[in-house]
């Protein structure tokens, strides 16, 4: 079988318009997630209101991305992206004339709605754009990190980015910070159209289902089918608990533990934040000299070092440092789950296949979310420390089977099997 081509065989600018467009996307996407809490707040005043609209803008987003796999599969990931955009574009045009004609009392349910509906559709671009950039990475061959260190380097930009510009906006009013997120998703919808096509081996459509839920168990038969995928799904699970729970109970330890502001709490995990870019960059590197496996490996043990001593930090300066490792080791994590997953999902059912790996690895998040509601602030400490453990041995057993699976996903030059031949081609073009 011939090898894929390279990404000089992609269409001219079609790379760097991909990147561009996820840029936009992203942006658009996290000042969403950030802004509308505050857009509540500042209407209503309400602190339970401002929970209320968190809660009802992210179970929407975890319910749609097993619905819009199937969706973005059997269409071209492009076309879905520009109307996925366009529809963000009118929902958040129509949310700033509401309210601008309607009085307070309206305010609260038109901002809720548009919260619902815009972390829907951001969810359905965010699985276009990973679906482009799978194909970029196949195009690649061993190149393939190389992208995906681009792609994750957008997505935690726009995680700086995305609150940073809601919080300027917001000072100018809704209607402004409305209008921003307007013309950033106009700009991706006119960008995906222009974008040239994509191309899909002949045959490798999937059917349709009448099943609302067909996209679930599809995802569930590739990870089942691919020992080397569900071992690194189930790592990333656990550190995803791991992150979880330090990022819901930070807030926690830092005003409670070590006494400090709400303000500085926020502050300490923003600049936390900044250097994991630096750590994504010096992943492209390793990934070059090391390989995949080692290279998620010193991640991973990056990871649980620093959920370890934020557990036993005496100080809120190492608490910050431990902070800062973590996220590092989360980013580097990224580069390698994203360049594995390209290589090892079948490009007919990618989509289907990564919203169940997010599902996955998000569901600690909220279950993080409900263990540190109910435990009192001084049994944090112990809680950390028990998902650690877990997470280092769950983490050792799946590296493990990585390493023993390593061949089918370290060498994108590799020829597959027969097999696999038959039901995962490796080729864009036909």
């Amino acid at each position: 079988m011939p090898r894929p081509t390279t990404t000089s065989s992609l269409p001219s600018g079609w790379l760097t318009r991909c990147y561009l467009l996820r840029a936009a996307d992203g942006v658009a996407g996290t000042t969403v997630m950030y802004a509308v809490p505050l857009i509540i707040l500042t209407t209503t005043g309400s602190v339970a209101l401002t929970g209320l609209a968190f809660l009802l803008e992210w179970l929407p987003r975890l319910l749609t991305m097993v619905g819009a796999g199937p969706i973005v599969d059997r269409h071209r990931p492009e076309w879905v992206f520009a109307y996925v955009c366009a529809l963000r574009t009118l929902a958040a045009v129509a949310t700033g004339i509401a309210l601008l004609l309607g009085d307070g009392s309206a305010a609260s349910p038109v901002v809720m709605g548009f919260g619902v509906l815009s972390g829907m559709l951001t969810e359905v671009s965010f699985l276009t754009m990973e679906s482009l950039g799978a194909q970029a990475s196949r195009h690649a061959t061993d190149r393939a990190h190389r992208v995906q260190t681009v792609l994750v380097g957008i997505d935690q930009s726009a995680l700086l980015a995305g609150p940073l510009l809601g919080g300027v906006l917001l000072l100018a009013g809704p209607t402004v910070l409305l209008t921003v997120l307007a013309a950033l998703s106009l700009l991706a919808a006119v960008g995906a159209r222009g974008l040239p096509p994509t191309l899909r081996a002949a045959g490798s459509m999937p059917k349709r289902s009448s099943a609302p839920w067909a996209g679930l168990a599809t995802g569930c038969r590739v990870i089942a089918a691919r020992p080397a995928l569900a071992w690194l799904v189930a790592s990333m699970t656990t550190c995803g608990l791991i992150s979880g729970v330090l990022q819901v109970s930070a807030p926690i330890t830092l005003t409670t533990g070590f006494e400090v502001s709400t303000a500085t709490a926020g502050t300490v995990w923003s600049v936390a934040t900044v250097p994991s870019l630096l750590a994504i960059a010096a992943a492209r590197k390793a990934i070059d000299r090391c390989g995949l496996w080692a290279t998620g490996l010193t991640g991973a043990a990056s990871l649980s070092v620093a959920a370890l001593t934020a557990a036993l930090a005496p100080s809120v300066l190492l608490y910050g440092v431990a902070l800062a490792v973590l996220l590092c080791g989360e980013g580097v994590l990224s580069v390698v789950l994203r360049t594995a997953r390209a290589r090892l999902i079948p490009p007919a059912v990618f989509a289907s296949t990564l919203a169940v790996t997010l599902l996955a690895i998000l569901a600690p998040f909220p279950l993080a979310g409900a263990i540190v509601a109910v435990l009192p602030p001084d049994r944090i400490p112990t809680l950390v420390l028990t998902c650690v453990l877990l997470q280092i041995t769950v983490t050792a057993l799946g590296f493990r089977g990585l390493w023993h699976h390593r061949s089918a996903y370290a060498d994108a030059n590799t020829s597959p099997s027969p097999t696999q031949s038959a039901e995962t081609p490796l080729r864009d073009a036909a």
